[in-house]
C-alpha cells in the first residue's frame, strides 16, 4: 500500500515527491517517461516572483488578475503571487543555478503581460535547471519512481480513489497500484494539436482524459495558449525572453506591427493575421548583438543554428504562432482538491483558476512549485485515518488488463496515425487562435466520425516489450475521449475573452464571467457555466 502515488514527474509532481517525503517515507512517482524528459524544460523565459523594489506582490496579483480576464480566482491568485518570493528562496537553497546580477542578485528579466521586471532566470533554460535540481532531491531524498508506466485509468470506489492502473511499456504487462492518495501532476494536452504545437507529441491529456472518465469535472477546457514565436516549420519554441531582451517582431521589410510585449494572445494572433495575409513575420533580434545574444539566449541561438541554418546575430528568424500551453485541466480547489475524495492535482494538468483566461508569462512555473507543494501538505494530511479497505485485483484492474488483451487480438482496418494528425490541422484551424460557430459545429461532426472510426483501429505491433505503437494507441484514445469537452466549451463561450477569441463573438461578455465545467453523468458530457468559486 503506497502513502502518497503521484502521476508524472516534471516540476509539478517532482516538488510535490519533495514535499510529501517531509511528511511520510511511502511517497511513489509514477512516469509515462522519465522525469527529464518532463515538458518542464520548455519553460525557459523565467519564474516569476516581486523580488526588486520597483515590484510589489500586489502589482503581481494585480497583472496576474488583469491576464485572467476576469475568470481567474482572486483566492488562488493570491496564495501563488504571496507565496512566489518564498518559491524562488527555496529554489535557491536547494541549488537551482539561476543567473546572477553585477550585485551577485537574482537575475530577473520582462516577459510579455506586464510592464515589470520579475522573471527569475537562469539564461534560456529555466525550467530545464529547474527540473534537473528538482530531480536530484528526489534521488537524494531515496524517493521511488516508477518509470516508464502509462497510467490506464484510476481506481474509485464509492467516489473514493483507491489508486490506479498501469501499463508498463517495459514489460507489456498491466499493473495495479493502490494508494491512500493520489497526486495526478500529468501536464497539459497541447501535444493534440499534433504538428502546430511546442509540446512534445507525448503531452496527450491522460490525466484530463482518465480523471474525466473517473468522475472528476474538468473546467475551462476551451482555453488554449499559442505561443508567438515558434520557428516555422518546425515548432521549436523561442521563448518569450528573446522579446523581453529586446527582440522585435518584423515583416519581411523590417517594420514591427505589434507591441511585443503584450499579452501572449494578442501577439499571437496580431502575426497570424499578418500570416493569414500571405506575409512572412520574423523575430529580429540582430540589434541585440552577439554578446548579448549568447548570454541570455545560448540555447534558443544553438536550435536557429541547427534547425534553420541561421544566426539569431545576423539574419531575420521566420517565426510561426503554435500551441503552447493549456489553461484547462481538472477541476480543483485552492488545496489541490478535485470532486473525488482522496484525488488531488497540481501544475499544467490541473485548472485552480490561477491562470483563468489567459496565463501570465512566467507564471507557469511558479504554479508547479507552489500548488506541487500545496497538493502535497493536503494529501498528506490524515495518512493515518485512511484505513478504509483496499482490495487488489480491483474490477478496473480486470477490465483494463482485458482491455489491453483484446487490442492485441483487434484486426487493424483503419490507421490512427493518419487521424492523429488530422485532428491536429482541425485543431488548429478551428479551435485555434480564431474560431466561429460554423468551424466548431463542423468539427463536432468530425468527432463523431473520430469516435465511431475508433473501433476500426489498433496495433499493427504485437511485440510485448516497448510496444510503442500500443503506447500512442492508448494515448489516441484520450486524445479521443478529450476532444468533445474542449469542443463543446468553446462551442457555449459565445464571447471572446483572452486566448478564446470568438469572430462570431469579438467582444467580452460579463454573462460569461464565469467558468465553464465539462463532466460525465451516465456516460452524457455536461456542460454548465458557474460563478467562480475556491470550493469544489
Amino acid at each position: 500500500m503506497i502513502d502518497i502515488l503521484i502521476v508524472g514527474s516534471g516540476g509539478a509532481g517532482l516538488t510535490a515527491a519533495l514535499e510529501a517525503k517531509r511528511y511520510t517515507k511511502n511517497v511513489v512517482v509514477l512516469s509515462k517517461t522519465y522525469p527529464t524528459h518532463s515538458q518542464t524544460v520548455q519553460a525557459q523565459g523565467g519564474i516569476n516572483a516581486a523580488l526588486s523594489e520597483n515590484d510589489k506582490v500586489q502589482i503581481h496579483i494585480d497583472d496576474t488578475v488583469k491576464s485572467a480576464h476576469e475568470i481567474g480566482n482572486k483566492d488562488a491568485i493570491e496564495i501563488l503571487c504571496n507565496n512566489a518570493a518564498d518559491a524562488i528562496k527555496w529554489l535557491d537553497d536547494i541549488g537551482v543555478p539561476f543567473s546572477r546580477d553585477e550585485n551577485s542578485n537574482i537575475a530577473q528579466r520582462q516577459l510579455g503581460g506586464t510592464k515589470q521586471t520579475r522573471a527569475c532566470y537562469s539564461s534560456d533554460y529555466t525550467g530545464l535547471k529547474i527540473l534537473h535540481t528538482l530531480y536530484d532531491q528526489c534521488i537524494k531524498n531515496e524517493i521511488e519512481f516508477y518509470n516508464e508506466r502509462l497510467m490506464l485509468n484510476l481506481i474509485v470506489e464509492n467516489k473514493t480513489v483507491k489508486g490506479l492502473t498501469a501499463f508498463n511499456i517495459t514489460t507489456g504487462e498491466t499493473e495495479e497500484y493502490l494508494a491512500k492518495k493520489v497526486i495526478l501532476a500529468t501536464g497539459g494536452y497541447g501535444g493534440i494539436y499534433y504538428d502546430y504545437t511546442t509540446n512534445s507529441y507525448a503531452t496527450t491529456g491522460d490525466g484530463q482524459a482518465i480523471a474525466l472518465r473517473a468522475g472528476a469535472k474538468l473546467k475551462d477546457m476551451e482555453y488554449i495558449q499559442f505561443h508567438p514565436t515558434t520557428l516555422d516549420k518546425n515548432n521549436i519554441l523561442i521563448s518569450e525572453s528573446a522579446r523581453g531582451e529586446g527582440g522585435y517582431l518584423v515583416t519581411k521589410d523590417g517594420k514591427r506591427f505589434v507591441d511585443e510585449l503584450k499579452p501572449r494572445d494578442e501577439v499571437a494572433r496580431a502575426i497570424l493575421e499578418k500570416i493569414n495575409d500571405g506575409q512572412e513575420i520574423f523575430l529580429d533580434l540582430r540589434h541585440l548583438g552577439e554578446e548579448k545574444i549568447n548570454e541570455a539566449m545560448p540555447q534558443e541561438n544553438r536550435l536557429v543554428k541547427e534547425f534553420c541554418h541561421l544566426s539569431m546575430e545576423n539574419d531575420l528568424i521566420p517565426i510561426h504562432p503554435a500551441a503552447h500551453y493549456t489553461m484547462g485541466g481538472i477541476k480543483t480547489n485552492t488545496k489541490a482538491q478535485t470532486n473525488i475524495k482522496n484525488l488531488y492535482a497540481c501544475g499544467e494538468c490541473a485548472n485552480n483558476g490561477v491562470h483563468g483566461a489567459n496565463r501570465l508569462g512566467g507564471n507557469s512555473l511558479l504554479e508547479l512549485i507552489v500548488f506541487g507543494k500545496i497538493a502535497a501538505q493536503n494529501a498528506t494530511d490524515n495518512l493515518e485515518d485512511q484505513s478504509c479497505s483496499f482490495t487488489t485485483n480491483s474490477k478496473q484492474y480486470q477490465d483494463d488488463k482485458k482491455m489491453i488483451e483484446d487490442i492485441y487480438n483487434k484486426n487493424v482496418e483503419l490507421d490512427f496515425y493518419k487521424y492523429k494528425q488530422d485532428i491536429g490541422k482541425l485543431l488548429f484551424k478551428d479551435i485555434g487562435l480564431f474560431r466561429d460557430e460554423d468551424k466548431i459545429l463542423e468539427i463536432l461532426d468530425q468527432i463523431k466520425i473520430f469516435k465511431t472510426n475508433i473501433n476500426k483501429m489498433g496495433i499493427e505491433d504485437k511485440s510485448k516489450i516497448y510496444n510503442k505503437n500500443l503506447v500512442e494507441f492508448l494515448e489516441y484514445k484520450n486524445i479521443i475521449d478529450l476532444l468533445e469537452p474542449i469542443v463543446l466549451s468553446a462551442l457555449n463561450r459565445k464571447e471572446s475573452r483572452g486566448a478564446h477569441y470568438r469572430v462570431d463573438y469579438p467582444t467580452q461578455d460579463d454573462n460569461f464571467s464565469k467558468e465553464c465545467l465539462v463532466w460525465l453523468e451516465y456516460n452524457q458530457l455536461k456542460v454548465e457555466f458557474s460563478d467562480i468559486k475556491s470550493e469544489i
